[in-house]
């Protein structure tokens, strides 16, 4: 199959890209700049340069394709021109593939689901920053009532690994670094979904090959691991002490990351595609020590 993939360059893109290769399938990367098309030619991969707002060149790359798999965003990827651009994406995507019967797997994100782990069955709503991203998501899954074979990857907070440089993993060691302490809000029992970047460029691959038309589909490893273990598992390597901390001496978006208890359950798609995760969870890939080097 040849797959068109955004984000091609990233950290998924990057994990994703070797994984299709690697069975088999051509790759064409879209890339916006020179460094990006370097690194998307030297995984092995054809290059299309352009960008996310560069329509003519997201319909070229979706219509020469046999399906498209689309991890780019814009950063800030909450703003509202991220959500737009996104929108005006999937929008093109949907309509080069229509009629056609091929796969478009877009990127989500695992809702939060009070009182228990959020499921793939959970309608999909949001509230505040997330709620035009959600509505993008449901736009996708709708192009399969256009006759494209449209499927969701929802992934949890944290997607970790060897090479993660920007996730919220690292913003949390280099302020325990910069600090002297690594932090946690309140008792720390408020749990993150994570999976490893490979497995979840596994389950991009069966999605891309095996996912019915309006699938969601969980990339969860770890249900829910409790901040205060990240909290202690960071301070043992930094050797720094792990405590509680006012909520005021962390960004607006750790806070809210740091007080939600938001796991997820990945049983439907490893029940629907045969997809198990396999390699380290996130506690064990920290403790690994990659992440200090």
């Amino acid at each position: 199959m040849r797959v068109f993939v955004t984000g091609a360059s990233g950290w998924i893109g990057s994990a994703v890209v070797p994984e299709l290769l690697h069975a088999g399938h051509q790759v064409v990367g879209l890339a916006r700049s020179d460094g990006s098309a370097r690194a998307v030619a030297a995984m092995g991969a054809e290059v299309l340069r352009g960008d996310l707002a560069d329509t003519d060149a997201l319909h070229a790359g979706a219509v020469g394709s046999d399906g498209v798999i689309h991890l780019a965003f814009v950063v800030p990827s909450m703003s509202e021109a991220a959500t737009r651009t996104d929108a005006q994406a999937i929008a093109t995507f949907t309509t080069a593939l229509a009629g056609s019967g091929k796969p478009l797997v877009i990127s989500g994100a695992t809702l939060t689901t009070p009182g228990r782990p959020a499921t793939e069955h959970d309608e999909l709503v949001a509230t505040g920053p997330l709620a035009a991203r959600v509505a993008n998501m449901r736009t996708a899954l709708a192009a399969a009532e256009a006759g494209v074979r449209s499927s969701l990857v929802m992934l949890p907070r944290s997607v970790h690994g060897q090479g993660e440089r920007h996730g919220f993993i690292p913003q949390l060691i280099a302020r325990a670094r910069e600090k002297g302490v690594s932090g946690y809000i309140g008792d720390g029992t408020s749990r993150w979904p994570a999976v490893h970047v490979q497995d979840a460029a596994a389950l991009y691959r069966l999605a891309l090959e095996q996912a019915t038309a309006g699938s969601v589909l969980h990339a969860v490893g770890d249900e829910g691991v409790q901040v205060r273990e990240i909290a202690d598992a960071i301070g043992r390597h930094l050797d720094l002490p792990a405590r509680s901390l006012p909520a005021e001496e962390f960004s607006p978006v750790l806070q809210r990351l740091l007080t939600t208890d938001m796991p997820a359950s990945s049983t439907h798609t490893q029940d629907l595609l045969g997809w198990k995760p396999t390699h380290p969870g996130l506690i064990d890939d920290i403790d690994q020590g990659h992440y200090f080097r």
